[in-house]
């Protein structure tokens, strides 16, 4: 079934076009990807989805009734205090009646009237009929899949979030949402590595239709079914995954680049015809190939990627063999042990993958590395004669108060004008442009700017630090490139795993204070830890049945008051032996609970995996999990029937 259809739709500010003849179809359930450059339409394109504008030209058809959710870009949630009640947007009313509940099964001690006991039971009806206990299960499960803890998160006020931790939890607000159309811009921008495989499976798994702008390739390989490609002042839809999108999209540029070859040979014939007959015997047939060469249909020349970003890295001179050294390294930040005694060494040549959760401490070991933040024990420093570039995730480097040009020419004061124009033109900015100040840029343009400074730096070594996080699928290509032929060391701090994957030789996992070294690229850590990422995945369903029975017993058996109120006409043997069954299988549950966590833990250590046993132990530590899994799955289900079994004595009618 279509929801929403585009026809010739075309977006002109003032005299400037932004796009036109945007013609697609989403349908129900797809997974769409909005790719291409910035400043090309991608955002305009979901104003128009919302109807917060309307096009210049052509038309969007809408399925009546179907509603649109957009992140709010200042992350608005409204009159919500607390985190969890933020996260559920919509859905919060169940919130105040959960919480309701909880009160009146408290008051149940003091007043067992009949009238209590019948609005208590009417009230837990209507929760269970609009599905509370599902519900808040589910709001539990995005935020703990987005990194919150969603016990805390009842009480923990939005005022005390962080920039990134509001953005996440403006996702879960939004993944929340009960919409048909999801419009995701740029997800994955606040997540590390798992919570963003967290949620490229949730995506996967939801019955919705989303649409997403992402330049984060192996994000939007895994998710969309379709990509919408932003270029040249109009926007081709591709059907397949990215990986299909960009063999369509070489094909059709080789197709394209084919005919404008043609044509081209084409014109340069006729008017080698036409200049040496237009004056002799065949003056006629001359001007009528002009006219006819007048009327063709020009084709435009291919877009490629000969206009993405020119970026290429020197080296002004080699430096020595050894460029990191750690010995015993600790690292805090106030009575907080970010990294516990970190030895290790990195070689000339290596490019580093410096990998870890949020907050983990990444950037701040990246800093204690330069000096910019104390050391609390041990040693970490440069190797001799290393030069280092650093691109920091804040853009720091780019002075706010100067203008493009003069940001460049701070770094080369001997240089020409037009040496600056044309380093400058190799990022994208050319003519009075050039003269807008930093601090009207966006993060994309001041992203470039940064990376223009950069390559002026002919640094043996580069830091990068979350170096995509602005720029582009096409200028993250460009970026790639450079690094695969830049002949010094890096360090790459990103979650970005196509380019983990693509240039890594070593990678460094920084895990509960600690940091394992594993002497091979990404892409083959993310081999020999599939067990690991087992591991995550039955936790995180086991968590998610767990919370669902915590739930029911924070709600459903705060009726205990009424039960011993009711539980006078209840046989007493009968209701010992229930409530032993319970005991019982409450025991069990909390023993299976604590077998699955230390399994989980055990295979979420990095450093199972870089000993010659590893993989080996990991599998067999991962078999036992299954079945320690599958024990607490038949264990869960004796609970519930128990607790079942146990509410049905306690209330049964003298």
């Amino acid at each position: 079934m279509t929801l929403i259809s585009f026809s010739g739709v075309g977006v002109d500010f003032g005299a400037s076009t932004l796009f036109s003849d945007v013609t697609f179809t989403v349908g129900a359930r797809d997974r769409w990807g909005i790719v291409g450059r910035n400043g090309t339409g991608k955002t305009t394109l979901f104003r128009l989805l919302t109807g917060e504008m309307q096009p210049t030209r052509g038309s969007i058809a809408r399925q009546p009734g179907t509603r649109v959710s957009l992140l709010e870009q200042h992350r608005d949630f409204g009159d919500a205090t607390m985190v969890w009640e933020a996260a559920a947007g919509e859905l919060r009313a169940l919130l105040t009646l959960e919480q309701s509940l909880v009160e009146q099964a408290a008051a149940l001690a003091h007043d067992s009237s009949p009238a209590a006991l019948d609005r208590y039971g009417r009230d837990l009806e209507r929760f269970e009929h609009e599905g509370g206990y599902e519900v808040t299960s589910r709001i539990d499960a995005v935020l703990h899949g987005l990194g919150f803890d969603p016990a805390a998160a009842r009480t923990t006020p939005v005022g005390v979030l962080s920039g990134g931790e509001r953005g996440r939890l403006g996702l879960a607000r939004q993944l929340m949402s009960t919409a048909e159309v999801l419009l995701l811009d740029e997800p994955t921008n606040h997540l590390d590595l798992e919570t963003t495989q967290w949620l490229e499976q949730y995506l996967k798994e939801i019955d919705k239709t989303v649409l997403l702008v992402s330049h984060d390739r192996a994000f939007l390989a895994g998710t969309v079914d379709h990509i919408l490609h932003f270029e040249g002042g109009g926007a081709t839809p591709y059907t397949g995954g990215y990986q299909a999108f960009v063999a369509q999209r070489t094909e059709r540029r080789l197709t394209q680049q084919r005919a404008f070859d043609q044509q081209q040979r084409v014109v340069a014939q006729e008017s080698d015809y036409i200049a040496r007959n237009l004056a002799g015997q065949n003056s006629r047939q001359a001007k009528g190939r002009r006219k006819r060469l007048e009327r063709m249909p020009r084709l435009s020349a291919p877009i490629g990627g000969d206009d993405a970003m020119a970026l290429r890295f020197d080296v002004y001179q080699r430096g020595g063999d050894r460029v990191v050294a750690a010995t015993n390294a600790t690292v805090k930040v106030g009575d907080r042990v970010l990294v516990d005694h970190f030895n290790g060494t990195l070689m000339r040549g290596d490019v580093l993958g410096l990998v870890g959760p949020n907050g983990a401490g990444k950037s701040t070991l990246i800093r204690a590395l330069f000096g910019e933040h104390p050391l609390a024990g041990g040693e970490l420093r440069l190797g001799a004669s290393i030069d280092a570039g650093y691109y920091r995730q804040d853009l720091s480097q780019v002075p706010l108060d100067e203008t493009i040009y003069g940001a460049i020419e701070q770094l080369r004061p001997m240089w020409e004008r037009r040496f600056i124009q044309g380093h400058l033109g190799r990022f994208g900015f050319s003519g009075d442009e050039v003269q807008r100040r930093v601090e009207t840029l966006s993060g994309g343009e001041r992203a470039r700017v940064a990376l223009a400074m950069l390559m002026l730096s002919r640094a043996n070594l580069l830091v990068l630090d979350e170096p995509t996080n602005h720029l582009d699928v096409e200028s993250i290509e460009a970026l790639e490139d450079a690094i695969d032929a830049y002949d010094g060391t890096v360090i790459l701090v990103s979650h970005d795993r196509e380019l983990l994957r693509a240039l890594t030789t070593k990678v460094w996992v920084l895990h509960d204070r600690h940091i394992t070294e594993f002497n091979d690229g990404f892409a083959d850590w993310e081999v020999v830890s599939a067990e690991r990422a087992h591991a995550a995945s039955v936790r995180a369903s086991e968590e998610e049945a767990l919370r669902r029975v915590h739930e029911r017993k924070r709600v459903a058996s705060t009726a205990r008051r009424d039960q011993e109120v009711r539980a006078r006409a209840t046989p007493r043997s009968a209701l010992r032996a229930a409530e032993r069954e319970m005991q019982g299988a409450e025991a069990v549950v909390a023993r299976l609970e604590s077998a699955v966590a230390a399994l989980t833990s055990a295979l979420d250590d990095p450093a199972l995996y870089t000993r010659p046993d590893g993989v080996g132990e990991a599998k067999r530590l991962g078999a036992e999990l299954e079945a320690r899994r599958r024990e607490l799955d038949a264990a869960l289900e004796r609970w519930s029937a128990a607790s079942e079994q146990l509410e049905s004595l306690a209330v049964s009618e003298p």
